[in-house]
């Protein structure tokens, strides 16, 4: 479904970026992609959803290249940035049908996905009020609902639980668990070990713009280790090395 190949990006003026990143996420995949801050997560995921340009490497979702045919790519994936940018002088609702509007989602569907998400996280009753005097936590599950009302089969998320409140958060991780038990895929950054662990199949650990581990979570987390372990294990090797 996604496919990451040696993808290298680096900030002009800066040793900081990522080197030779290679990572493949299949239909069914919850994947969890950790690291310390600035070790590379948010430029990998940008790159992947087109807002980066790389000077080396490949992007493809579902077989098409993100650089050679980057609409196409982009129609059939949602991302959700670490901090989004709402159109605050919109409403709820005109915001949510904007985005409906961007994927060409009917009437009758946009209505009903709408209605289901927004009863499900708790803002219906705020669909009609403008966007800028939500609060974080409100500006995050809008994010959410937009990101979920054309039904894409691949979520890309960057640190999607902040500013969730615990039954939202429980939702969301519903949502996810269906999308893929449906033949989607999740790909998403996250600082929470210990709810990639429990939600996630598949995890990559980065350090300073270059993976260390990736694999099967039921493979890398053993009986009396958990991720957290494991991470910090990875980092205090490649620190002694």
């Amino acid at each position: 479904m996604l496919k990451i190949k040696n993808l290298t990006k680096h900030y002009k003026g800066s040793n900081k970026g990522i080197t030779d990143i290679n990572l493949t996420i299949d239909a069914g995949d919850i994947y969890a992609f950790i690291g310390h801050n600035g070790a590379g997560k948010t430029t990998t995921l940008k790159c992947v959803v087109g807002i980066h340009d790389f000077e080396q490497g490949e992007i493809q979702i579902n077989g098409i290249s993100m650089k050679e045919n980057p609409l196409l790519c982009k129609q059939q994936f949602a991302y959700i940035p670490d901090n989004p940018d709402l159109y605050e002088y919109l409403t709820g609702i005109q915001y949510l049908n904007f985005i409906a509007d961007v994927f060409e989602v009917s009437e009758s569907e946009r209505e009903a996905r709408i209605e289901t998400y927004a009863n499900a996280f708790g803002i219906t009753e705020a669909l009609g009020n403008l966007i800028s005097s939500y609060s974080h936590g409100m500006k995050q599950k809008l994010a959410i609902i937009s990101a979920l009302v054309h039904q894409p089969k691949l979520l890309i998320l960057d640190e999607p639980f902040v500013g969730l409140d615990p039954e939202a958060a429980v939702i969301l991780k519903n949502i996810m668990r269906d999308i893929c038990k449906a033949g989607g895929a999740i790909f998403f950054s996250t600082h929470v070990l210990d709810v990639a662990e429990k939600l996630c199949n598949k995890v990559a650990i980065i350090k300073d713009g270059v993976l260390i581990k990736t694999g099967k979570m039921e493979e890398l987390v053993q009986q009396d280790t958990s991720l957290e372990d494991i991470f910090m294990e990875v980092l205090c090797n490649d620190k002694a090395d």
